[in-house]
């Protein structure tokens, strides 16, 4: 791996970012064309449906294109697809010489097809150039292409002593207004937001970024609420800005389902856990077929728990604010049985810590 293309393939990079909030279900992709050391052409995919970074770079460098390198984080893709058309015949139609890749595509439909057409083609290919960095800006994308599951992201906010609400339920404000931006712009950047029924009737909540830099992408509401029991007049019922989706079980009244999807509503009816409630895991596999690529969950400590108890989180942000509530009966973020023994215990990888003012924020992913 040569400098030069650790330069180069660093700006790709840097450049497929630019779309973080607006291409899921697709991948964040940037393309360079690159010529004599210098950058003749460049590109990004901006949001699902538009031209990909390979043709956008393409038509930026123009002729300039022809034995050029092309600098590309994803392998260009060969499938055919309802909105945009491959690339990979574009590069070769355009006569770059040579493409820098920073991981191979795990789509099925791509998955080293890619590769092999533009080598067949005598264009000279080299792969795994950041690799680790590419993987893990598109680590959403691999989760949900590969599993047809959606990247689940945990997130709650405790006090010092590990409480995330007083015995009272109160739980305004834990985190500081800082964190709370960071929060915000975790649901701009997620496909769905998640919370329990119980979060609805206590705090009446939107759900909405309120932070985020645009307002044309919302993401959806979904409310887990066995027995459809969601006051109707709730703000998150309203369908005006993002749409909701209320998670039941066959036990739900079909009264209250039906008054649900008058006001628009959808209904995601899944199969039972072992407590009787929404299995996660169906509930998962369902918003999945629905090309939901991320959720952020935001419930309470029944909700969270549940996903714990699936294994079905892929990532943990723990805020930890200034302050000591105390107290017995004061909620904690799990309340599931729990290890007996601590060699048993749920580990983090990957851990970062960052502070926001006065509170510190843990970043994780559960070693399953």
């Amino acid at each position: 791996m040569i400098s030069e293309d650790i330069k180069f393939m660093k700006l790709v990079l840097a450049l497929a970012k630019k779309g973080e909030e607006y291409t899921s279900p697709n991948p964040m992709v940037g393309a360079l064309i690159v010529k004599n050391g210098q950058i003749v052409g460049r590109g990004y995919h901006a949001c699902a449906g538009a031209k990909h970074a390979e043709v956008c770079a393409i038509e930026d460098a123009g002729k300039k294109a022809r034995h050029g390198t092309l600098y590309v984080n994803l392998e260009p893709c060969v499938h055919i697809n309802k909105k945009t058309p491959p690339c990979v015949p574009a590069i070769i139609e355009n006569g770059l010489s040579k493409v820098v890749i920073g991981m191979k595509d795990p789509n099925p439909l791509v998955k080293g097809n890619g590769i092999q057409k533009l080598e067949k083609a005598n264009i000279q290919v080299v792969c795994g150039v950041m690799e680790k960095q590419a993987k893990e800006l598109n680590k959403v994308y691999i989760k949900h292409i590969t599993t047809k599951l959606p990247f689940v992201t945990v997130k709650y906010a405790m006090s010092i002593d590990g409480k995330i609400a007083t015995r009272t339920g109160d739980s305004k404000w834990i985190s500081n207004d800082k964190s709370r931006r960071f929060v915000h712009r975790l649901r701009s950047i997620s496909d769905a937001v998640l919370v329990g029924v119980n979060t609805v009737i206590k705090d009446n909540p939107c759900l909405t970024p309120r932070h985020g830099s645009i307002a044309d992408r919302m993401p959806i509401k979904i409310i887990l609420d066995s027995s459809a029991r969601i006051p109707i007049k709730s703000m998150v019922l309203d369908t005006r800005e993002a749409p909701t989706i209320i998670a039941v079980t066959k036990k739900a009244p079909k009264s209250n389902v039906e008054k649900l999807k008058q006001v628009g509503i959808e209904i995601i009816c899944c199969k039972s856990d072992k407590n009787n409630l929404v299995s996660i895991y169906d509930l998962l596999s369902k918003l999945g077929r629905k090309d939901v690529a991320s959720v952020l969950v935001e419930g309470g400590s029944r909700v969270i728990s549940s996903f714990m108890e699936e294994r079905a989180i892929d990532r943990i942000y723990a805020f930890i604010g200034h302050k000591i509530i105390g107290g017995k009966t004061a909620l904690v973020p799990f309340v599931s049985r729990g290890v007996s023994k601590i060699k048993d215990a749920v580990s983090l990888k990957n851990v970062k810590v960052r502070r926001f003012k006065d509170d510190i924020m843990i970043e994780g992913y559960p070693n399953w």
